[in-house]
């Protein structure tokens, strides 16, 4: 499944995320220290091993955790890109840090049946699937055999994969972060309405790593983006753009539909499927890029 352009291009926190990931993963397991990775109940309440806590954020325990994780975690860069890495960075601190919290307490109330969390960006994975379950529309379906399935489904899956791939010392961690991106998602406490000062989201935008397709996508892209409307044109810009594009077939209601269930208002959906033929994942980056800008 397609979640926008390709490369982290408008993701500097989700670049950030996904290269510290797999460099803690690796020196970890490097150095033989991936069984010792995860919070237990002695290393928090006992010996008070509070390095345990940002490692068990990071760092996954093994090579197919990883693996599933980061693909995950890069699709999911479509919420930096739809909101904003400012908010979206908010996002990622609260579905951090209120599923840490919660994980502690389960350490400490359900000790004698849980003895240990698996590490790894659980509770953020798991706290994005509540947007992408309420806000990504199901493009198209198909079946296998007698399994009725859609484009949303090998996300799932792979979810499905990472959340019971420790049994209950994973089941826990992502239980955590789906109840934080339902909190996130109904405004517990104002949260979305929270931003970090200009200064500091400056900041981190120059510190981040220059992506390669950044530049790729900007070329290619900027011609289509240039003959999209604004969100503010008016309407005699929107006739100018229609006349540049005669002839082309008409986009279908039910890609219409599924884009301004997106956010996207009718007019510039209308375009953007005009300009791809009626084609809805190159309509939607073009849409996404288009509203980065």
């Amino acid at each position: 499944m397609n979640g926008g352009p390709s490369g982290f291009h408008n993701a500097p926190v989700t670049k950030t995320i996904v290269i510290a990931t797999a460099l803690f993963t690796i020196l970890f397991g490097v150095r033989g220290n991936s069984s010792k990775l995860g919070l237990t109940y002695q290393d928090i309440f006992e010996k008070l091993r509070i390095w345990r806590l940002i490692s068990s954020i990071f760092a996954f325990s093994s090579t197919p955790e990883l693996i599933f994780g980061l693909c995950l975690l890069y699709y999911f860069r479509v919420f930096e890109r739809q909101i904003g890495s400012n908010k979206y960075a908010v996002f990622v601190t609260f579905s951090v840090l209120v599923p840490l919290l919660f994980e502690i307490l389960a350490l400490g109330y359900l000790k004698d049946f849980l003895d240990k969390l698996t590490p790894g960006p659980y509770s953020l994975i798991f706290a994005s699937f509540v947007p992408f379950f309420f806000d990504i529309p199901i493009s198209s379906r198909f079946r296998i055999i007698t399994v009725h399935l859609s484009n949303k489904s090998l996300i799932y899956l792979a979810g499905l994969q990472l959340l019971f791939s420790s049994g209950k010392q994973s089941l826990v961690p992502g239980l955590c972060g789906a109840l934080a991106g339902c909190f996130y998602r109904f405004n517990t406490f104002g949260i979305r309405r929270c931003k970090f000062p200009d200064a500091l989201a400056s900041t981190f935008s120059r510190m981040t790593w220059p992506s390669s397709s950044s530049s790729t996508q900007n070329s290619s892209s900027d011609g289509n983006v240039e003959r999209l409307p604004s969100y503010s044109s008016n309407q005699r810009d929107v006739n100018q753009q229609e006349e540049t594009v005669p002839m082309l077939p008409q986009p279908s209601e039910a890609s219409l539909t599924t884009l301004m269930s997106m956010g996207f208002d009718r007019t510039s959906a209308m375009q953007a499927l005009l300009l791809t033929r009626d084609d809805l994942n190159a309509a939607t980056n073009l849409l996404l890029e288009a509203q980065s800008h």
